[in-house]
């Protein structure tokens, strides 16, 4: 088996989704659920792939939903899930692809890279940064930082960038994805129905 295919996948799917006024999750671009489209990128690039949602928000996907540990903790709490359940899976694998399913212009190609990436990688977490910061939310972790994490998040951290403070970050710079999204468009997220609209209408274009 292709060495890259050696990860465990995850996406998260248990957001609030407040701004957004319903479960973005469940929206859909061409036909087919933002948590769909995800987990369709996912499980080209991984071997295993499930979705981390709370029990109030399980939904049918093609793949196994794991159950949030501490669901309305924030992303954080997504994060430590399923590093946890990609602890009990396989001690082959050693990294962990979680990413959030609100980015309509993710690609298997950059998902792919970033593997690869991490896979040479000696640090817990390789992490894009765009102009908005880190996106630690399409990132590789590695499965063994659950045990420094576990405890942070046991005393009350919360916020995922006060975690990645705890741990050794390999940061991705405009340099290394750029050649993946020539419309500075990676990383966005759908986070209201403003977006979600925008999302439409750039895929609509793109396809004209």
């Amino acid at each position: 088996m292709n060495e890259q295919r050696k990860i465990s996948g995850y996406v998260l799917a248990g957001g609030a989704s407040s701004r957004f006024g319903k479960d973005k999750a469940l929206a859909e671009l061409q036909g087919k659920s933002m948590l769909a489209r995800t987990v369709d990128l996912v499980s080209v690039a991984c071997e295993h792939v499930a979705v981390v949602a709370a029990s109030n928000k399980l939904v049918n996907t093609a793949v196994e939903t794991i159950l949030d540990r501490w669901p309305g903790e924030g992303p954080l709490g997504g994060i430590l899930t399923a590093l946890l359940d990609a602890k009990g899976i396989s001690s082959q694998n050693a990294w962990s692809l979680i990413v959030s399913c609100d980015m309509p212009f993710l690609t298997v190609e950059w998902l792919s890279f970033l593997i690869e990436r991490a896979m040479q990688s000696g640090a817990e977490v390789v992490v894009p940064r765009s102009s908005h910061g880190w996106e630690p939310l399409c990132a590789c972790w590695r499965t063994s930082a659950a045990e420094i994490l576990t405890p942070l998040f046991e005393a009350g951290t919360r916020k995922v960038m006060e975690a990645l403070n705890a741990l050794h970050v390999e940061v991705l710079d405009e340099k290394d994805w750029k050649r993946f999204d020539t419309n500075g468009r990676l990383f966005w997220n759908m986070n209201t129905v403003a977006d979600y609209e925008e999302a439409r209408r750039v895929i609509a274009a793109e396809k004209m």
